[in-house]
């Protein structure tokens, strides 16, 4: 029997980072994997996907384009799956081939195979072929993911009706679609079809889009979407989805139907651990279906951790590498990494695209902290203005009195990238006028900051302060 100082369930972002971390420190690691393709959701029916496909969108539908040179630039004709999923198609091997690289590069072993607990050491690893290998380890991580919660009163079929994995291998790009969920996968997957061309209606139960994000935000995400055609039920809740004469009947609570040629149902996820035999080694899941860990990622069994979506919230994938980090690290003692930044970024991947870190307005009010507001528009942004990006929004919350940066927040062109200029501020305890210091490219989207800083302080002064 193979014997390893950690042993790795899970090739997605937080097993992957967490095996090469342990390997840098010259631990020998082995990682187990069931799928036939390392990377997990994260590169293989998630994060890189979707965000493929937001891009291939963009670019067949010329939306970032439409009306900037004088052009009807539209949907090009007889757009196929083929041309749609191609570029989705390249990037996941790139990143296939990566993490291979990366595994190999590092002298890890990697099993392919399904991992079964035997005892809190052990590991049975069973092959395609059916055949049983066994596996030792003085630490077991468990990065396993999670998968799509499909309750069985959905009548799934992977034709009509998918789930967030199944959507991308639909052999059609329908004419109409309904989306079942209003959370970030229900509401990126909505944005993308919507900018196809596709008529899209979202159902989702809340009254407010992505509550989690502040209300500004959200609402002006809400504003661009119905511009681009995207139909709202909100708050509805679903009370039957069955198949009808021109594809998909939903029924909603309120006595409304709805008929679409498909439907995906994107309403929640589940940790991915059904086959791991978790009762062996007294671990199960929580009542939101996820394992717990300590602030150290530990699970209650002592020499095994847990780390990314399987525990649950955030589910990141950036959040899912640190944490896997982190394991390691604490389970070896390791003297690199012993916490996660206090404040992590969230990216939602919509059209327009979405990036926030940090307190919120209603947070602010919550807490009972003193708090005010620095806006920068795309409009009034000389690159915002090259690029068509016309209706964005940077906008900072600080403290009233020592004007410290409390939280950033991003819609529009490049949200997700320039949501770290403020994030590295906050982190640092520092005050606005950092940005106002700050020398940033003209012409740039960056130097919105700058803006929103003077924008804020003339809030506080009770008048509109005069950049220098």
């Amino acid at each position: 029997m193979e014997r390893y100082d950690l042993l790795v369930i899970g090739s997605g972002p937080a097993g992957e980072k967490a095996a090469a971390a342990a390997a840098y420190f010259k631990k020998r690691v082995a990682i187990v994997e069931r799928a036939p393709f390392v990377g997990g959701a994260g590169v293989n029916t998630g994060t890189i996907p979707s965000k493929t496909l937001r891009e291939s969108a963009l670019y067949f539908s010329g939306l970032q384009q439409r009306g900037l040179y004088g052009i009807d630039y539209s949907l090009r004709a007889g757009l196929t799956v083929h041309d749609f999923m191609h570029r989705e198609t390249v990037v996941v091997k790139s990143e296939r081939e990566k993490i291979t690289k990366n595994i190999a590069g590092h002298k890890i072993d990697l099993f392919q195979g399904t991992a079964q607990f035997e005892d809190a050491h052990t590991l049975a690893i069973t092959a395609a072929d059916g055949k049983v290998s066994r596996v030792q380890g003085e630490f077991i991580l468990i990065a396993t993911g999670s998968f799509p919660y499909r309750p069985r009163e959905i009548p799934f079929d992977d034709k009509y009706i998918f789930d967030s994995d199944t959507i991308l291998n639909m052999d059609r790009i329908p004419k109409s679609m309904a989306v079942v969920g209003g959370g970030v996968i229900g509401c990126e997957y909505a944005s993308i079809f919507t900018a196809l061309g596709v008529k899209v209606a979202l159902v989702d139960g809340r009254e407010r889009l992505l509550p989690f994000l502040d209300a500004e935000i959200s609402h002006i995400l809400r504003q661009r979407l119905a511009a681009l055609g995207l139909e709202f039920y909100m708050p509805e809740k679903l009370a039957k989805l069955e198949r009808g004469p021109a594809g998909i009947r939903l029924l909603l609570e309120s006595g409304k139907s709805i008929e679409m040629e498909t439907a995906l149902f994107a309403a929640g996820r589940r940790a991915s651990v059904e086959r791991l035999g978790l009762e062996k080694v007294g671990l199960s899941v929580n009542k939101r279906g996820y394992l717990e860990v300590n602030d150290h990622f530990q699970t209650s069994v002592p020499n095994i951790y847990a780390a990314g979506d399987v525990i649950g919230f955030p589910s990141l994938a950036s959040v899912s590498m640190d944490q896997g980090r982190l394991a390691v690290m604490n389970a070896f003692g390791l003297p690199f990494k012993w916490r996660l930044p206090t404040q992590l970024p969230m990216g939602v991947y919509t059209i327009p695209e979405i990036s926030s870190v940090g307190e919120t307005e209603e947070s602010c009010r919550e807490k009972n902290i003193s708090y005010a507001v620095g806006r920068a528009r795309y409009s009034n942004n000389a690159r915002g203005i090259i690029i068509g990006e016309t209706h964005g929004l940077l906008k900072l919350v600080f403290e009233r009195e020592s004007h410290k940066l409390l939280g950033v927040h991003l819609i529009g062109e490049s949200a997700t990238d320039l949501v770290h200029i403020g994030m590295m501020v906050l982190e640092a305890n520092e005050p606005i006028e950092t940005f106002i210091d700050a020398v940033f490219n003209f012409p740039t989207l960056s130097e919105m900051y700058k803006y929103a800083a003077y924008d804020g302080l003339g809030n506080v002064a009770g008048r509109k302060l005069r950049e220098g």
